[in-house]
């Protein structure tokens, strides 16, 4: 058997720390490749024929392409990138608000007649008008009109 057997000690250190490199460059390279083509097709200023061209320049000569792109369009790369990360924020932020509010949780009794109290308070309805929209609330009948209109009562 004249098979080469190769031990641990046969790959020198040097040579797996340069191996190591090459490997997290080979997929540094991808990140960027995939950055870029995301970018391309994220841009709302580029037309379809841009677009494609971008993608085939990039595809076809891939070192070139995204060196050419970085440096053509890398500062509008950069404010599209916070642009969507802001955009997100906000969503995310709004999410929480309404969340928090309850949304569309029902208002109970005792909230519609806090928010009655508040609006004869600023004297936005009358006496009467108050006393209306308290018992139809209290009743169970339904919630509270709108803040200045008449609460109305069915069968009366």
């Amino acid at each position: 058997m004249s098979a080469t057997n190769y031990l641990a000690y046969d790959y020198p250190l040097l040579s797996a720390f340069w191996t190591m490199l090459w490997f997290f460059l080979w997929i540094l390279w991808f990140i960027i490749l995939f950055r870029v083509l995301v970018d391309v097709f994220r841009d709302d200023d580029l037309n379809g024929w841009a677009k494609a061209g971008w993608t085939l320049f990039v595809i076809c000569l891939p070192f070139l392409g995204v060196l050419v792109y970085v440096i053509a369009r890398g500062k509008g790369m950069g404010k599209r990138e916070i642009a969507q990360a802001r955009a997100q924020q906000e969503a995310f932020d709004s999410y929480v608000r309404e969340t928090a509010k309850g949304g569309t949780a029902p208002t109970s009794s005792v909230d519609e007649l806090a928010r009655l109290s508040e609006i004869r308070a600023r004297g936005d309805i009358t006496e009467d008008e108050f006393r209306r929209a308290k018992e139809l609330v209290l009743s169970g009948a339904g919630t509270a009109q709108r803040p200045g209109s008449t609460p109305t009562t069915s069968g009366h």
